[in-house]
């Protein structure tokens, strides 16, 4: 079956690149898996506007799904890649997940940018694997090969779904204590969305890659132009621990549809003798349930190379945390030249410092956490 443009096949049609930023924004806040990653001010930061590519799946003239498909050009093999970030979105808000509306849109995702276009596509799913069984053999059967080779993202989910003092009984009483030292300390925690607390957010990690001797892999600079460029409604959240003034340490978090993500931390050199990372934390987490959002992703984890990072989250995930694995990296591809690029990149890690600003950083968080 396939989908083509404004091609109307039974009750379903897909429209490729007819959207203006404005709608797009808006109909991006209608599903509740949709992410930061699939903003327009994501798109733009990793590729420019003019490298971006948008497809809309509408059922009977309602939009049931959305891709934001972000496109690299390899000029001397006549072929690109295109990545989908935590996309294509198709769990609407307020509505039973509907799985055929996904079946429609990887069909239409994969008939335009696969077939038509002769790209080289990667997507990693907005799904866990506690999602449901099936969902690779799904796209497996809609040709999208799952790449094993790709590093998987691994994180500690927490419901918020309970009340607070609930989820409060249901932080790790170490994790408790700390934060009840902290909240008795002379500790100010000031939010917003402002650069120039993003601003402080950078000064910190400088004092965190000197002490713990590391070379960053996230464009750091990349997500403050996102965030400057982001509608106020799809901003980060950052939050800073003050004491009499003097920032401590710096939390980041996005939360667009149901989940919030912990993006960024740093805690400075003064902020190591008090607990201000548990009280960002607790701040972030009220500020999710003020917002209404259903999940708490803590942003990565690796219990092996970061364990400190590791066992703080478990602290914040508590008992009812679940560690759960997103699905991973799926492939397509529809000619020889296609599958030349994509084996060369396997083999050889072609384009990967070129392409990693546009694929998911979950392999620097696979690896270290978030700092």
């Amino acid at each position: 079956m396939k989908l083509d443009g404004r091609e109307n096949l039974g009750v379903y049609s897909s429209e490729i690149d007819k959207v203006d930023r404005n709608t797009w924004t808006e109909v991006l806040q209608l599903f509740d898996d949709a992410s930061i990653y699939q903003t327009w001010s994501s798109g733009i930061a990793r590729v420019g506007e003019e490298n971006l590519s948008h497809l809309i799946l509408r059922k009977n003239g309602e939009i049931v799904g959305l891709c934001q498909v972000v496109i690299r050009t390899v000029h001397f093999l006549k072929t690109g890649i295109g990545d989908v970030n935590k996309g294509p979105l198709w769990r609407k808000s307020g509505r039973e997940a509907d799985v055929e509306h996904l079946i429609h849109l990887l069909e239409a995702v994969r008939e335009e940018y696969v077939i038509k276009r002769g790209l080289l596509l990667r997507v990693w799913p907005n799904e866990v694997e506690s999602s449901g069984s099936g969902m690779r053999s799904l796209f497996e059967r809609l040709g999208f090969k799952c790449n094993s080779t790709s590093p998987r993202f691994r994180t500690l989910r927490l419901d918020l779904t309970p009340p607070l003092d609930e989820l409060r009984k249901n932080l790790l009483q170490k994790w408790r204590n700390q934060l009840n030292r902290a909240e008795k300390d002379n500790l100010r925690v000031v939010e917003g969305s402002e650069d120039d607390l993003y601003g402080i957010f950078l000064k910190l990690l400088r004092e965190v890659v000197k002490r713990k001797e590391f070379v960053p892999v996230v464009d750091y600079d990349q997500f403050r132009a996102i965030q400057n460029d982001l509608e106020e409604p799809l901003k980060m959240k950052i939050m800073v621990c003050e004491e009499e003034g003097e920032p401590l340490g710096v939390s980041i978090c996005s939360a667009i549809g149901n989940t919030g993500i912990y993006l960024f931390g740093a805690t400075g050199d003064k902020g190591m003798k008090v607990n201000g990372s548990n009280l960002l934390q607790w701040h972030m987490v009220q500020w999710l349930k003020r917002r209404g959002v259903r999940w708490y992703d803590l942003g990565g984890i690796d219990p092996q190379n970061n364990p400190g990072v590791y066992h703080f989250k478990c602290g914040i995930a508590g008992r009812s945390g679940k560690d759960e694995m997103f699905l991973g990296e799926f492939d397509a591809f529809n000619s020889a030249r296609t599958y030349l690029l994509h084996s060369f990149i396997l083999k050889t890690g072609f384009l990967r410092e070129k392409l990693k600003r546009i694929a998911p950083f979950a392999t620097y968080l696979q690896r270290r956490g978030t700092i």
